[in-house]
């Protein structure tokens, strides 16, 4: 099913901006840290990490456009090839990314759009095999 077809708002807006994001990225990084497929590929120092996200996630549900006024266009996939992310991997970060909505009390058709979006994002993201991690 399209979840577009029963939600047409602005997505930032309409969970709150700025607090929102900010409370989805600070709820998804330690359980990224803690899984044992995408700890691997995030670096020691998180805080730079999360503060990208923040900028990106911010523009990339109709917030203000942060993430290009500080870096430029996102280019996404060209930005994430030099780690090897494979399905198991887009897998593991939508896996976070669903238990950091629901800790922070993410809910109904916004929800199910902004997941959409970022399933469609993580796995274009996918650069390698799982057989090629090893």
């Amino acid at each position: 099913m399209n979840m577009q077809s029963y939600y047409e708002g602005n997505p930032y807006q309409d969970i709150g901006g700025a607090d929102t994001i900010r409370n989805l990225v600070e709820a998804f990084y330690p359980k990224v840290i803690q899984d044992p497929d995408l700890s691997p590929i995030f670096p020691e120092d998180i805080d730079p990490v999360k503060e990208k996200q923040y900028l990106f996630l911010t523009q990339f549900f109709g917030g203000p456009p942060l993430y290009s006024e500080k870096h430029g266009h996102p280019m996404l996939r060209a930005r994430h090839m030099p780690f090897p992310i494979t399905p198991r991997r887009a897998k593991a970060w939508l896996r976070c990314m669903s238990e950091a909505m629901d800790e922070i009390g993410l809910e109904g058709p916004v929800r199910e759009y902004m997941f959409q979006r970022l399933t469609m994002t993580a796995y274009h993201m996918v650069n390698r095999q799982d057989q090629e991690t090893s």
